[in-house]
């Protein structure tokens, strides 16, 4: 008989979060180890979320033109190596295939660790006039970067993804998507996540191999860490000039198209996990949760069974047919109370109860998992009281987010305090900086804190880089990442 779920066996996030982060993934079924080291297998519970995000992300993206497609796994080593800096980036995390159907490949092939330069070959061959423009396409997919230090969902060797791929007739036209995308995922994080972010820049050493420019948003984990939730990259011309994208203006001349990428993986899932879990398992985000309500039909006596589950069965189509995402719990070989830790692991935002008594008085018993209230109401205010109760809930938990993101954005006036911080409560940092690459190096080799990103429309100052003294005019936000 397989072992039943004890809660008291789950780690405390309270004594050490890494600990608990990685038991509170394997007991809620969110996901296992893979027989390769450093994969995961997603299980349903855990692909229930990803499929969540790909429905939001789908219905942000199609308003604006974008449509899905595919494209191949394997990549020809020789396309990537057209762009230079962007092979550079990558090569110490690729995979490559050598052999294929017993003899050794002329041209090895690369598993796609983005796809940049597989899209862009295709698109030198559809791209040919203005009308051709703009070419707005994204995919979901996996990818496979060999990391060295893996972690689940936060840092795995392969991982699911979006990555939209964009080609334009002018710099504003691709400028003005890079900042849409940037919008999308911040949408995500905040509207739906609840978790909020640091929108901005990124330095010129951490942007991605083969931009112009990198915006993303960035994320405070509970370990005072943070997570590059989302990057969106100003390709420039960078790529259509190595690949010879190019299109016949309207004034009938030969140009070079304007392009972008952008991206958000399952690690922003890793995200969601860090932020709102508590010691009893996970707390999820009503609006993201694929299942908002569970239903515990609690029987006393075998006869009562029948009638409690047609009132459960009531009361769950009704909850459907208002939209509420729910699901009935009535298992009888599991005992109330450890049906009840289960479902709190796995962090379902609120919990029905109904028993003998909510029957006879046509009520229902409703728990919530953030902060285990309880209320009973009447059958007929079940709905209106439940769907209020959710919304609170996500505003309670991107509330106790913002509080937090606050409590632990500190200014450092000076290189001690900023590795006083390090060495203490760590968080975000804002410090002058006077954008010397080494002065960036020297920071992150003497505190393991890196530049995030310039906030968006950051104020120009006059200050001293926090490192050398030098003139600087802008405070950039450092953190120790994922």
């Amino acid at each position: 008989m397989a072992k039943q779920f004890d809660k008291k066996e789950l780690k405390k996030k309270s004594e050490n979060l890494s600990d608990w982060y990685t038991d509170v993934i394997l007991k809620a079924t969110l996901a296992d180890y893979g027989p390769v080291k450093g994969t995961m297998v997603i299980r349903p519970y855990g692909y229930a979320l990803w499929e969540k995000v790909q429905e939001i992300f789908n219905g942000m993206i199609r308003p604006a033109g974008v449509e899905n497609a595919y494209f191949p796994l394997f990549i020809p080593y020789s396309l990537l190596e057209k762009e230079k800096e962007h092979v550079k980036g990558f090569s110490p995390e690729l995979a490559i295939v050598t052999i294929g159907g017993g003899e050794t490949l002329k041209d090895p092939l690369v598993v796609r660790p983005t796809s940049e330069t597989i899209m862009y070959e295709m698109y030198k061959k559809w791209i040919h006039s203005w009308r051709d423009l703009p070419m707005l396409i994204n995919q979901w997919n996996n990818v496979v970067r060999w990391e060295k230090r893996t972690y689940l969902f936060l840092r795995t060797t392969e991982f699911l993804w979006q990555e939209g791929h964009t080609v334009h007739e002018t710099e504003r036209e691709a400028v003005d998507i890079v900042m849409k995308a940037l919008d999308w995922y911040r949408q995500v994080y905040e509207d739906y996540y609840a978790i909020p972010c640091v929108l901005g820049r990124k330095s010129e050493s951490e942007k991605f191999a083969g931009a112009k420019a990198t915006f993303a948003i960035e994320a405070l984990m509970p370990d005072g860490k943070a997570l590059q939730a989302g990057t969106s990259h100003n390709l420039g011309q960078n790529f259509s000039k190595v690949f010879d994208i190019q299109f016949q203006s309207r004034e009938g001349k030969m140009e070079f198209a304007w392009q972008t990428s952008w991206g958000l993986s399952t690690r922003s899932l890793g995200g969601l996990f860090l932020v709102h879990g508590d010691d009893s398992g996970l707390v999820l985000p009503p609006k993201i949760a694929p299942i908002q309500v569970v239903l515990m039909p609690i029987m006393r006596k075998e006869n009562d069974s029948a009638l409690l589950s047609a009132y459960c069965g009531e009361i769950k189509e009704a909850l459907n047919n208002g939209g509420v995402r729910s699901k009935l719990d009535d298992r009888t070989e599991t005992s109330v109370g450890r049906r009840f830790n289960e479902w709190e692991v796995k962090g379902v935002p609120v919990r029905f109860e109904i028993g003998q008594k909510e029957f006879d008085d046509r009520s229902v018993t409703i728990a919530r998992r953030d902060t285990g209230e309880k209320i009973t109401v009447k059958r007929e205010n079940m709905l209106v009281t439940v769907e209020k109760i959710l919304k609170d809930i996500q505003t309670n938990l991107f509330a106790k987010a913002k509080k937090f993101l606050d409590e632990n954005t500190r200014d450092a006036q000076n290189y001690q305090e900023f590795k006083n911080i390090m060495a203490t409560d760590r968080g975000f940092i804002r410090a002058f900086w006077c954008e010397d690459a080494a002065c960036e190096d020297a920071i992150k080799k003497e505190t393991k804190a890196t530049t995030r990103c310039l906030p968006l429309h950051a104020k120009e100052e006059q200050g001293k880089c926090v490192y050398c003294g030098k003139p600087a005019t802008h405070r950039w936000i450092f953190a120790q990442a994922y």
